[in-house]
Parts: structure tokens; sequence; C-alpha cells
């Protein structure tokens, strides 16, 4: 990312930190990706974006013999997380370049926040780069979003027809809503991703489907090997396994 944009994402979420995991979405789906997870073989994890560690949490919480690892912009974000996840790993990093060698995880999560990477196919390369032979990414992104939750932003509503339709018959998951890089993070209730738009662009448009989705990884290596819908209200979330082609 350009300086001037990640001081932008920095701000927004520092001024959220204290905050953020007063709402009960983020911290449902943190649970649902956890959920999701197959952790069939995982020793180490990887979550990036992961603001207050709300996922990271949710995977000790199934297995407390997991090695937790998270990357995040916002220092602010980043203190909360150390104090619930103490014995975890946590890095102020860009995504787009990952601190870690090769071949380091088996376990590569980010729940809503590729959105948010101007150069996100330089994110998803990084996954796959320290990703483990036989590991897999898991990931959430938005398929429809309310705009009334998110600052009414023209560009919120991302397909929801095209959502829905590739949504049915994928498995469908109960309510909540949490992005460790979501632009909008805060108290369940009005405007509870932020009254007003973020100072930066986002791309959802590149993520709202399992087809784009997959063809949004393919070049890193990876193809998508499950997926599955998880709403809250008229929020729709993709949940995906992503594994070495």
């Amino acid at each position: 990312m350009t300086d001037d944009l990640l001081a932008a994402v920095r701000a927004r979420f520092d001024g959220r930190a204290a905050e953020y995991d007063e709402s009960a979405m983020h911290r449902e789906l943190a649970a649902a990706v956890a959920a999701f997870a197959d952790l069939d073989g995982v020793h180490d994890v990887l979550d990036v974006a992961t603001g207050t560690g709300l996922v990271l949490r949710a995977l000790a919480s199934r297995d407390g013999a997991l090695r937790l690892t998270g990357i995040d912009l916002s220092g602010g974000m980043l203190a909360v997380a150390r104090a619930a996840l103490p014995e975890a790993a946590l890095v102020e990093a860009d995504a787009t370049v990952l601190p870690f060698g090769d071949d380091a995880f088996d376990l590569v999560t980010c729940a809503t926040g590729v959105h948010l990477f101007p150069d996100a196919d330089a994110a998803i390369a990084e996954w796959a780069r320290v990703l483990r032979p036989g590991g897999r990414v898991v990931t959430a992104t938005f398929g429809e979003i309310d705009p009334s939750q998110h600052g009414g932003r023209p560009d919120a509503a991302v397909a929801p027809d095209a959502a829905r339709a590739a949504g049915h018959g994928a498995g469908h998951h109960g309510a909540g809503h949490r992005g460790a890089g979501h632009p909008g993070a805060g108290r369940h209730g009005a405007g509870h991703h932020g009254a007003e738009p973020p100072p930066y662009p986002t791309h959802h448009e590149r993520f709202r489907t399992p087809e784009l989705l997959a063809a949004a990884v393919a070049p890193a290596g990876l193809h998508l090997a499950r997926h599955a819908w998880w709403t809250h209200g008229d929020d729709r979330i993709l949940l995906a396994d992503l594994r070495p082609a």
C-alpha cells in the first residue's frame, strides 16, 4: 500500500479499537469463520488483518494447542488483541508484504479484509507463499451489504442478485458480522460499520461471489475447494476454503 493509504487505514481502525469488540456481529462472524475452518493437520495459523484478534480467539477456543500469529496495520487494534491473546505473536505489518518465510503456516485466514487492500493480488500471492503444502486459506468476503449499515455508500450494495443466487444450496449460516479489516467497526445498531464512508477505496466487487473469488485467487495458484454463505440482516458474507491448485 502507499504511505497515504496505510496511514488512512491505520488511523481509521486505531480510532475504533476501543469499541470494536462491542459489536456482537463482529464476534459472531469470527466464530463462524473459525467453525468453518478445517483444522485437520493445522498447527500454525496466520490471521491477516487480524484487528483485535477475534478470529484467532475463536480458533483458540476450538483448539488451544494452535500456534497463533496475526498481522494488522493498526497498533490500536493489536493492543486490544494482545490483551486478549498474550500467547499469540501479533505483528504490525502490511498485508501485501508479510514478514514471514515461505511455507510457514498451515492455515491463513482473512475475514472481511481483502477488499481493503489496494493491491489485493499481492496480498493473495503472499497467502500462497507462506502456506505450507497441504495447507488452506479461509476468507470471508461481502456478497451483499446493507447500505444503511455502511454509511449509505452508493458502492455498498454489491451484486445482491448474484450473491443470493450463488448462495442457495451452498450452506447458510446464522446471524453475525465481523471484519478485522472492515471499513466500519463499532456498536451493533444504526451505522454499525461507521456512519461515514472510509477515506480510502474498497474493492468488494472482485470477491462478491464464489466464481469471482475463484478467479481472483487462481493466479496465486489457489482454488476454491468449498464455500458457504453467512448472513446478518441484509449483509451476506461468503465464507471460502481455498487450497493450493
